[in-house]
């Protein structure tokens, strides 16, 4: 299952699919029925899977347009039942287990009631079960046990033997450091686009995505002078470059004075002062190429990882990513 929610983590949702669409995937993983509408009307054929729960509202739209809810509460499952009873086909559904993440599912002591309550709704048909993993990327020991409480419940879940039926728990995380012996499903996320949740495991993936902005204008400033909001004072005559980007396309603010840097001419120079909406500021006086306005600056890329500026940024590359705003045009090769 291709996760694509979020506009695909930044990268643009309909193009994402679009580039997947013919890649016979069982599911794109979205957050919502909003994601899955958009897919809808863009004619993307892979089907929709809904990775939380649903609202009352939305749950119509979901049964007749056949997209794959997951179950994450007594009342989705007796309403979806009401649904695929009016509608004289079972709506296909998988069950969400919560094994630690305390986000939605249902507890392993409810497993028995929900099996139950699906047992006597024929107008559900079953065709998966899912969990979610909070802290593969931070707690292995958590995380093996977890996996083995997953593994434990799958043995006292039905399953049909002539139709597929999806289990599913590994994350990007997941899928990089652990292993399952009943899945045979996974929802890859972050490591889709590129980027690894476990730094190790970066030599492994090709970030997708490479963030640029151009050069404005060059400008020569003395020694003390102040630079951007709050006045960063210069401590040496410096050649400051200002680019077109700022928090208001996404450029974390929070980079600020944390070393951060930018690839001009493919060599690293470091962001001076605040990191304002539209604009930041470059020191390029030890650069040693010609500058001029229009040259290409990398923000990252293969080259500068967006999970090191994350760090720096003290976030995690997810949010950096999926607040990159519309007015950052997206450009596809």
């Amino acid at each position: 299952m291709a996760v694509i929610k979020g506009q695909a983590y930044g990268h643009g949702l309909i193009e994402v699919a679009r580039a997947l669409d013919s890649e016979n995937l069982p599911f794109f993983g979205v957050a919502n029925a909003a994601e899955a509408r958009l897919l809808h009307e863009a004619d993307i054929k892979t089907t929709p899977y809904l990775l939380g729960a649903t609202l009352p509202s939305e749950r119509e739209e979901i049964a007749a347009r056949k997209w794959t809810p997951c179950l994450c509460s007594i009342d989705e499952i007796s309403h979806f039942n009401s649904l695929g009873s009016q509608k004289m086909h079972p709506i296909k559904a998988h069950l969400a287990l919560d094994t630690g993440m305390g986000r939605g599912g249902f507890l392993p002591e409810q497993l028995g009631s929900a099996l139950e309550k699906l047992k006597n709704s024929p107008g559900i048909q079953l065709t998966g079960v899912g969990s979610h993993l909070p802290v593969a990327d931070e707690d292995p020991t958590f995380t093996t046990t977890q996996y083995q409480l997953f593994d434990d419940l799958i043995a006292s879940i039905p399953r049909p033997t002539n139709t597929p039926f999806h289990i599913h728990l590994a994350n990007s995380a997941g899928l990089l450091n652990f292993k399952s012996q009943t899945t045979n499903l996974t929802r890859p996320g972050l490591m889709l686009y590129g980027a690894s949740p476990i730094p190790d495991k970066q030599p492994l993936l090709r970030p997708a995505m490479t963030l640029k902005s151009q050069i404005s204008v060059i400008n020569h400033l003395p020694k003390g002078h102040g630079v951007s909001y709050g006045r960063t004072i210069l401590s040496r005559d410096t050649k400051a470059a200002v680019l077109g980007i700022g928090y208001g396309d996404g450029y974390p603010r929070a980079l600020s004075k944390q070393n951060t840097q930018v690839l001009i001419h493919n060599t690293p120079c470091p962001v001076i002062g605040r990191v304002t909406m539209d604009q930041l500021i470059v020191d390029i006086t030890d650069l040693k190429h010609d500058c001029h306005p229009g040259d290409e600056a990398i923000l990252f890329g293969k080259n500068l990882l967006v999970t090191d500026l994350a760090q720096k940024a003290n976030t995690i590359p997810w949010e950096i990513l999926t607040q990159l705003t519309p007015r950052v045009t997206r450009i596809y090769c």
